[in-house]
């Protein structure tokens, strides 16, 4: 295992010496000003025309190399700001501390948190590229966007009029093997509420159930994966419990981000003292169930049943069962599949947050969907769920979708080159994640869009990792299209070739 300094000598040096400099500085989702403030820096340092819009985005132009001038302005983006999620034993504060990254082989991973690849090697590809004096490459516009991850409020709240290229490279994908050509767009669902507690006996005997060891991930991408929610895990065995002894719930909390699976969950509970060894029967009995129901997706699966003082107050037992009943019938996972592209998922939910605790209950969701008129039908069913408990149920932060079209001369200028550079043809989809494709090309229509990346796993977990040879492979295929961008108002040759061949094909 090597450390970060090592990791600047990987290949391509420049791409990962910058990924090493952009890991030292703190980037958590809306906390980006000091990755934004490194940006700038680094733009003027390479006296380029740099600025910083109100939003906290970060622009920079670069001129084309000698005699690529005629040729179309690419826009290379990715966000500055990475998910924010370490495991329950790790110490580390991301407001404050860079990332402690280190190789392992073919692999670059964090320590006991998120590695931030996702979107750290996209941004370090542009800031090698802008470094470069040797790159050949079109007229470039580099956008480095804010609050991607929870939210998309950097590009949402990018100004029109401030972009003039023809044709956009977002790297903000994470499958070597695909070139994402659309995306879901989502939706905020907030749930928020309040309580009278309720006094209770001190003969009562206090636990701490929790749910943990889960896999977790990305609430797009893994979704259709399978993988255990712990907050629903966790309501699934308070209610099996309270069919059986009368339960008391004294407080309740799981998960932390919207955009990512929760892998903790934790109740603070109440029993009488005669029932304790039942309590510890139905844990048990339902733990083995849980635990093979989960051993492909959830294999560190694990529940905890830990004694704890007296508890003075709780949840009334009307309330209790109305949010019991609640966040049991909130859909979670997939909701629906696409009719047009076999095995994508169309429309999803990722019951992110509960917090139940102090006299107030809160709950946050995710919705995805690539189709709006289905994420507002799946908002109005999860506020039905919600609406027996009485709480304000609100949507926020809509984000619009990318709607995939493989006929654009880009699409099929980078399939080529992917074709000729590692002689098999990349998988052409869209994906059940949220690019800032569909906000970008809501204010420029005419602008042609693509995303690729390298090969990045287990993203916005502490599991996540970059594998550094599919980073190479990723490096070689970014160079490859800017070297052979079209002039402008012209299509390329290789294009109008590869289209023949597919018609020929097609004809055969």
């Amino acid at each position: 295992m090597s450390t970060l300094n090592s990791i600047k000598l990987l290949e391509p040096q420049a791409l990962w010496q910058n990924f090493a400099a952009l890991s030292a500085v703190p980037r958590p989702s809306k906390q980006e000003d000091k990755a934004a403030a490194f940006v700038v820096a680094f733009g003027r340092k390479q006296n380029l025309e740099t600025m910083q819009d109100t939003a906290g985005n970060v622009l920079i132009r670069k001129p084309a190399t000698p005699g690529m001038e005629n040729r179309k302005t690419v826009l290379l983006q990715g966000h500055l700001d990475m998910v924010h999620q370490k495991n329950e034993a790790t110490l580390f504060d991301f407001s404050r501390q860079g990332i402690e990254a280190y190789d392992d082989g073919d692999w670059v991973r964090a320590k006991g948190t998120t590695l931030g690849a996702d979107n750290g090697i996209g941004v370090a590809a542009i800031l090698a590229i802008l470094a470069s004096d040797t790159i050949a490459h079109p007229p470039l516009e580099a956008l480095f966007t804010v609050d991607e991850e929870m939210g998309a409020t950097g590009a949402l709240n990018l100004g029109e009029g401030l972009l003039r290229a023809d044709l956009l490279l977002n790297l903000d994908s994470e499958d070597d093997t695909l070139l994402t050509i659309g995306c879901a767009g989502s939706l905020d669902i907030t749930v928020s509420g309040s309580y009278r507690q309720e006094s209770i006996g001190a003969t009562l005997q206090g636990y701490q159930l929790t749910v943990g060891g889960l896999t977790g991930g990305h609430s797009g991408l893994d979704i259709h994966l399978g993988r255990a929610n712990a907050v629903k895990l966790l309501i699934h065995l308070l209610t099996q419990i309270k069919e059986v002894i009368e339960l008391r719930i004294c407080s309740m909390s799981g998960g932390n981000l919207r955009n990512a699976i929760p892998r903790e969950a934790t109740a603070a509970i109440a029993v009488p003292k005669e029932d304790v060894q039942l309590l510890n029967e139905v844990v048990s009995e339902q733990v083995e169930m849980l635990k093979a129901s989960y051993a492909v997706t959830d294999p560190q699966l694990e529940v905890t049943l830990v004694p704890s003082p007296p508890h003075s107050s709780a949840l009334p037992l009307e309330f209790q069962e109305k949010v019991l009943l609640a966040v049991h019938t909130c859909p979670n996972g997939i909701y629906s599949l696409s009719n047009t592209i076999p095995g994508l998922v169309q429309t999803s939910n990722n019951l992110s947050c509960v917090r139940v605790q102090d006299g107030s209950f809160h709950a946050f969701c995710l919705s995805r969907s690539f189709r709006e008129e289905e994420k507002v039908r799946l908002a109005e069913v999860i506020k039905s769920a919600f609406a027996v408990t009485g709480v304000s149920v609100t949507s926020s932060g809509s984000v619009p979708g990318w709607q995939p079209d493989p006929d654009t001369s880009l699409v099929r200028l980078v399939q080529s080159l992917y074709l000729e550079e590692f002689g098999k043809a990349p998988v052409v989809s869209a994906i059940h994640a949220g690019l800032e494709c569909g906000i970008i090309g809501a204010k420029y229509p005419n602008m042609e869009m693509i995303s690729f990346g390298p090969n990045i796993l287990g993203a916005h977990s502490p599991d996540e990792r970059v594998q550094v040879s599919s980073v190479q492979k990723f490096w070689r295929l970014l160079l490859q299209v800017l070297l052979q961008v079209p002039l402008q108002n012209e299509t390329n040759q290789r294009v109008e070739n590869y289209n023949k061949t597919r018609s020929d094909n097609k004809k055969g």
